[in-house]
């Protein structure tokens, strides 16, 4: 029993679903069942019949997932034995994409980067295939014919900053 004892605490701190882990999950749900059966015959309260089938849910569920973690680590133990068997002469990456095509922001961009013209309207220019291609390569736009920056109306392009003077003018103001 205390090998079973060091071996449960081992196996908590251990990845995966080991043995005596599911050995000790199998036994508590068991005699989870048979509390709920004994209090169901002594109580006859529906209640424990909905727990029961809710515990036998989550006990099944349990098992049905650590075999299927099982066999998905069997798979992955068994590709790494054949992956090392194989010629190390392979220059791509682990993990790189097998297929030539990538759908990656920066291809579809310059996969897009031939458009048909737009057609002009009355009052906007008609955007270049060379303009679209400069914005979606997200580059900064080249200087536009007619473009003009928009003038300052403060005087001072920072933004409004305040002094000491002002405020002394404020209050010489309200002074008077």
């Amino acid at each position: 029993m205390g090998s079973f004892m060091e071996d449960l605490w081992s196996s908590i701190f251990t990845p995966g679903p080991t043995p005596t882990l599911l050995v000790a999950t199998n036994v508590t749900f068991a005699a989870l069942q048979v509390l709920l059966f004994a209090l169901l015959l002594a109580t006859y309260s529906i209640h424990f019949v909905v727990l029961s089938v809710l515990s036998a849910g989550l006990w099944w569920s349990i098992n049905w997932f650590a075999r299927e973690l099982s066999q998905v680590q069997a798979q992955q133990a068994q590709g790494t034995h054949e992956e090392k068997d194989q010629v190390r002469g392979s220059t791509k990456p682990p993990g790189a994409l097998d297929s030539s095509e990538s759908d990656t922001e920066t291809e579809t961009a310059a996969k897009e980067s031939i458009v048909t013209p737009i057609p002009a309207t009355d009052n906007a220019p008609s955007p270049t295939a060379s303009s679209l291609s400069t914005s979606a390569t997200l580059q900064p736009p080249a200087e536009t014919r007619g473009a003009r920056k928009r003038l300052s109306v403060g005087g001072d392009s920072s933004g409004y900053q305040s002094t000491d003077s002002e405020w002394e003018k404020v209050d010489d103001s309200n002074a008077s």
